[in-house]
C-alpha cells in the first residue's frame, strides 16, 4: 500500500465547507435512506433550538460569528481518484441535503435570497447535478427543490418515498420564531456554525476500519447509561444493587426491540410526563427549562431535581421503592403503548392510530404518561391511555382539516402545558379536562368544506380517507378497517383516487380557469381509496365509465351509485341510524364534490367525537 492510500486524516468542517460545491457518491450496499420522522425531528429541533438560544433580535448580523457552535458529528470518506465516496454519515448528510431544499423553497415564500444552492447542488460545463449522487433520487430531490412536493410512485424505491415523507416532516418540525427577520441569522450560523468532523480515508479497507471503530469499540456513555450509574450508586446494599442491576438490564433490552434508541425516549417521556415543570418561553433568546433539558441531558436534570421524584441523595430506601415501583411500572405501561402501536388493538385501538400521521413522539409519549399512577389497576391504565390517544387524534385531525400544522414546534408549548394540567389525574378529571380542551379548539370540522390534498399532506390525506372508510365499512357490519385500508399488509396497497380525471378541457362548464378546477379535484370530496393497479386503470377515464365498476370496490366508493342503496340494507341502516347523508350521484360535477365534502364532516364528527356519537347535532342538509 502506497504512502497516500495509508493516509487518515480528521478535521473539523463547517456545513459551508461540507455541502458548499461538493460532490459526493454512496456506495451501492450504502444507498437506503432509513431515518424516521423522530429522527428528522429531532436534528431540525435541535439545530433550531441551539440557534435560538443565543439570537436576539437586536443583535447586528455580524454577531453570528460570536454564537455557539453545534457539533453534529463524524462522517467517514473514501477518498480515491479524486472521487469522494461516503463510507458513513449518509444518512445524516442526506437529511441535511432535504433541510437545505426546505430552507430554499421556505426563503422563497418569504422573499428572501440567501445563497443556499450552491450547498444542494454544483454545475459542471454547465449541467447542474445534487451534490450526493444517487441516480433514483434525483427526480424526487429535484422536485422537492422544484415546487416544495413530491408524490412517490410505483416504481419508486423504499429509500426515496421516505425522503419524501421527511421533507414533509422538517416542514412540521421548523419553528415559526425562525421568521423573516431571524432566517438570514440563521443561514449564516447554520453554515459557519455547525461542525461536522469529516474523516479521509485514501483507501476502502482505512475507511472501512474507521468505520467499524467508530461504532464497536468503546464504551459510549449514554444519558441512561450515566443515570444507572447514580440510581445505583445510591442502594447501599450489595444484593439490592445486583437485583436492580439485573432489573435495569432486562428492561433495557426490551426497549432496544424497537428502537437502540428507544430507552432515552422512554426516560425522556416519564420524566417529562410525571415531573417536568417549566417549559423554554417560545421567543429567541430563551433559556432552555425543565422539558427541553431532559430532552437533552435528562441523567443531569434527574440528579438536580431529585425532590421532585420524593428523592434525596442519602435515601437509598427511596431509590429502592423508585426502581421497584415507578421505574418497573412506567416500563411496562411503555412497553404497552409501543406494542399498541405495532399490532391494532380494539381495546387500545387510539394508540394504534396515532402514530400513523406524524404526531411527534416527543409529544405524544409525555401525554400519554402524564395521568397515570403507579397504584391505577391495568383497567384503569387502558382508560387514561386511550382517552389521551382520542383526544390527540381529534386535536391533529382538527388542525389538519383546517390546514394548521401539529409539528412539535407549533405546537410544544400547548402539549407541554397540557401534560402538566392532566397529571396524575383520575379517568373523571382526566375526561373532563380533555372534553374542555376539545371544546376551546378554534379549529372546527367547517374546515373539511374546503379541505384538499396538496403536495405536503399526502401521508395525513390517506389516513383521513382510511379512518372513513374503515369506520364506514364496520359500522356497516363488515370486516374490512383501518389496518386494511392504511397498510394492507397482505395484498395490494390501497392508494388516493381522484374520481374526476385531470382534463380541466371535460369541466369547463363550471370553470373558467385550471387552477380553480385543480383546487376543486383535490378537494376531500373527490378523493377515495382504490387499490393499486385499480386506481391506475381508472385514472383518466370519465366518471361515467368509472362509476359502474365502482360497485365493486369498498362501501365508501360503492356509495357513490344507486345499486348500493337498493342491494345493501346494512349499509342503508347504518347511515340512518348515525345520519349520515350519503346518496347516489348519476353524475358528479361541482355541487357533487361540495356535497361528499359535506357527508365527510359528518363521518368525521361521528369517529371523533369525545361524546357518543349518535348524540351529535343532527345533520341538517343545506
Amino acid at each position: 500500500m502506497s504512502k497516500i492510500e495509508n493516509k487518515i486524516e480528521a478535521n473539523d468542517r463547517s456545513i459551508l465547507e461540507v455541502l458548499d460545491k461538493k460532490k459526493y457518491t454512496v456506495d451501492y450496499f450504502q444507498r437506503e435512506y432509513s431515518w424516521e420522522q423522530k429522527h428528522i425531528e429531532q436534528l431540525v429541533t435541535d439545530l433550531a433550538s441551539a440557534f435560538l438560544a443565543s439570537y436576539e433580535t437586536a443583535h447586528e448580523r455580524t454577531e453570528v460569528e460570536n454564537y455557539n457552535t453545534y457539533y453534529l458529528g463524524p462522517f467517514v470518506l473514501s477518498e480515491k481518484d479524486g472521487r469522494r465516496s461516503i463510507i458513513d454519515g449518509q444518512q445524516r448528510l442526506t437529511s441535511l441535503t432535504l433541510f437545505m431544499i426546505y430552507l430554499h423553497n421556505l426563503q422563497a415564500s418569504l422573499g428572501l435570497s440567501e445563497n443556499i444552492e450552491s450547498m444542494i447542488f454544483s454545475e459542471r460545463f454547465g449541467k447542474k447535478s445534487f451534490n450526493i449522487t444517487v441516480e433514483e433520487r434525483v427526480p424526487c430531490l429535484q422536485s422537492l427543490f422544484d415546487t416544495g412536493a413530491y408524490y412517490p410512485t410505483n416504481g419508486d424505491d423504499a429509500s426515496t418515498r421516505n425522503m419524501a415523507e421527511r421533507y414533509e416532516d422538517i416542514a412540521n418540525a421548523f419553528p415559526k420564531e425562525i421568521n423573516a427577520r431571524a432566517f438570514p441569522y440563521f443561514i449564516d450560523w447554520l453554515k459557519e456554525q455547525v461542525v461536522l468532523v469529516e474523516i479521509i480515508a485514501y483507501s476502502d479497507d482505512n475507511a472501512y476500519t474507521v468505520f467499524e471503530t467508530m461504532n464497536d469499540r468503546g464504551l459510549n456513555l449514554t444519558s441512561t447509561e450515566m443515570l444507572k450509574g447514580y440510581v445505583l450508586s445510591r442502594f447501599k446494599g450489595n444484593q439490592e444493587r445486583h437485583s436492580a442491576n439485573d432489573l435495569w438490564k432486562r428492561s433495557m433490552q426490551e426497549l432496544h426491540q424497537y428502537d437502540k434508541d428507544e430507552d432515552q425516549r422512554f426516560f425522556q417521556a416519564w420524566l417529562r410526563g410525571q415531573y417536568a415543570e417549566t417549559i423554554r418561553a417560545s421567543k429567541a433568546g430563551s433559556t432552555n427549562e425543565d422539558f427541553e433539558k431532559i430532552g437533552t441531558r435528562f441523567h443531569s436534570w434527574f440528579r438536580e431535581n431529585l425532590r421532585l421524584m420524593n428523592l434525596t441523595s442519602e435515601s437509598s430506601s427511596k431509590f429502592v421503592e423508585f426502581i421497584d415501583k415507578d421505574f418497573q411500572f412506567f416500563h411496562s405501561v411503555y412497553l404497552k403503548i409501543r406494542e399498541a402501536e405495532q399490532a391494532f388493538n380494539p381495546e387500545l385501538e387510539h394508540l394504534y392510530y396515532i402514530p400513523r400521521w406524524g404526531f411527534a413522539d416527543s409529544l405524544r409519549y409525555p401525554l400519554l404518561l402524564a395521568p397515570l399512577l403507579p397504584e391505577d389497576s391495568p383497567e384503569i391504565v387502558e382508560k387514561k391511555l386511550n382517552l389521551v390517544a382520542k383526544y390527540i387524534e381529534i386535536f391533529a385531525v382538527r388542525r389538519s382539516v383546517n390546514f394548521r400544522t401539529f409539528g412539535a414546534s407549533s405546537i410544544r408549548y400547548t402539549m407541554y402545558s397540557l401534560v402538566k394540567e392532566i397529571r396524575r389525574k383520575s379517568v373523571e378529571e382526566l375526561e373532563t379536562v380533555l372534553t374542555q380542551e376539545i371544546a376551546k379548539m378554534k379549529e372546527t370540522w367547517d374546515g373539511m368544506s374546503s379541505f384538499r390534498l396538496h403536495g405536503q399532506n399526502g401521508r395525513f390525506v390517506k389516513f383521513l380517507l382510511s379512518r372513513i372508510s374503515g369506520y364506514v365499512d364496520q359500522q356497516s357490519g363488515h370486516t374490512t378497517d383501518f389496518v386494511d385500508y392504511y397498510e394492507n399488509p397482505n395484498a395490494k396497497p390501497f392508494e388516493i383516487e381522484h374520481i374526476w380525471a385531470n382534463k380541466f378541457a371535460q369541466h369547463r362548464d363550471e370553470f373558467d380557469q385550471e387552477h380553480e378546477f385543480l383546487e376543486c379535484r383535490n378537494g376531500i370530496g373527490d378523493l377515495v381509496l382504490l387499490p393499486k393497479g385499480t386506481n391506475q386503470s381508472y385514472n383518466d377515464a370519465p366518471y361515467a365509465i368509472k362509476q359502474p365498476h365502482y360497485v365493486k370496490e369498498n362501501l365508501l366508493v360503492q356509495s357513490l351509485h344507486e345499486l348500493t342503496y337498493q342491494k345493501n340494507p346494512n349499509f342503508v341502516k347504518m347511515a340512518q341510524n348515525l345520519k349520515l347523508p350519503f346518496q347516489a350521484h348519476p353524475e358528479f360535477k361541482k355541487a357533487d364534490i361540495e356535497a361528499r365534502q359535506k357527508l365527510y364532516q359528518v363521518i368525521c364528527e361521528r369517529i371523533w367525537a369525545f361524546e357518543d356519537p349518535v348524540a351529535v347535532t343532527e345533520w341538517k342538509l343545506s
